[in-house]
């Protein structure tokens, strides 16, 4: 396994890492996404452990909890082995107080999470979403508190705009509390958004990506083709309102390219898709998900090799797509480009 620092922060982190959105399975989404239980947990928790998958992430949201509660029983007599990483912010249910990042929700949500992953410490802790309703000093102070209490160890956010993740990053210089280290995003080869700000803002910043959703919400697993309709056990079928939008064209281009460089490489498609993100600036680390031992075993094939410079250039080639402004220009103008060498 390969091993990352997790953006400016002395953690390092192993370049693959387990979601246990699959674990619990409650809900339309998450019952979609699977139903694995602590037994079975355990058994994946066994075979990332041995291959140096060491960093575990979850979610309050997930299965409203049960996911939180199913990794701790599976980890549990190997905590010091692991990172855990949870997140939280998002709603819990229907009351004022049952979403986002104020004072008390987040002293709430932390004890909350350590009760159910069974630990006295959280590796690190992140807001799953940015809450406008909340001044940003608020969140900091008790995030800086909860780390001084020795509740947190290391901070993060998830799918924050590039201004609400400055602005925060900001705050806490200027106030001298605990600074976000991590950004949780979505980014794929069908879904390369993150690279126009928030990659720059990494790179400028130091916060490391750790990646949803690298096979882009199941579409590049290699079994959904052109002219095919969706395999008949794809999670597809009920998830796909809930996942990241992607033009059935502009798939499909992908798709071929992969499919070609896997004849080159005789790697599986996904593994491909997961070596290019790997290859990409500020990736700390891409969390796998799994629902069984076979998909594990599959995906745990990304490391230990490279993709070549003109293998990751097609790649690049086939996914790229016109920038938003104010982006565009400096893809296509030289004198832009040369003021701002970091914009990817």
């Amino acid at each position: 396994m390969e091993y990352r620092q997790l953006g400016a922060s002395g953690l390092q982190v192993p370049a693959l890492s387990l979601g246990a959105g699959t674990f619990g399975g409650q809900g339309p989404l998450f019952g979609a996404w699977g139903t694995t239980g602590v037994d079975e947990a355990r058994r994946l928790v066994d075979i990332c452990i041995e291959a140096g998958i060491t960093m575990f992430d979850t979610a309050d949201v997930y299965s409203g909890g049960a996911s939180e509660e199913v990794l701790g029983a599976a980890l549990k007599g190997r905590r010091e082995q692991v990172i855990i990483s949870t997140k939280a912010g998002l709603p819990m249910g229907e009351g004022p107080g049952d979403a986002g990042t104020s004072r008390s929700r987040l002293i709430a949500c932390v004890d909350a999470a350590l009760r159910r992953l069974d630990t006295d410490y959280i590796d690190l802790f992140q807001l799953h979403a940015f809450d406008a309703r909340t001044p940003v000093e608020e969140a900091l102070s008790t995030l800086d508190d909860l780390v001084r209490a020795g509740k947190i160890r290391y901070l993060g956010v998830s799918n924050f705009s590039g201004w609400q993740a400055m602005k925060s990053l900001a705050t806490a210089e200027r106030h001298g509390r605990q600074r976000y280290v991590a950004h949780q995003v979505y980014y794929s080869l069908i879904g390369r958004d993150y690279e126009w700000e928030l990659m720059p803002l990494g790179l400028d910043q130091g916060l490391g990506a750790i990646v949803w959703s690298p096979l882009g919400w199941g579409r590049l697993t290699g079994k959904i083709r052109r002219g095919r309709p969706w395999p008949t056990g794809s999670r597809l079928h009920d998830t796909a309102d809930y996942g990241p939008p992607v033009e059935d064209e502009h798939l499909y281009r992908v798709v071929d390219a992969l499919d070609e460089i896997a004849q080159e490489t005789g790697r599986a498609v996904p593994q491909i898709a997961l070596r290019w993100l790997l290859q990409r600036p500020t990736v700390s680390s891409v969390i796998i998900g799994a629902r069984n031992e076979e998909q594990l075993r599959q995906n745990l094939g990304a490391v230990g090799w490279a993709l070549t410079p003109d293998q990751m250039a097609k790649l690049d080639g086939v996914s790229r797509r016109t920038a938003p402004y104010p982006y565009f220009p400096y893809e296509r103008q030289e004198g832009f480009a040369r003021l701002n060498p970091a914009v990817v």
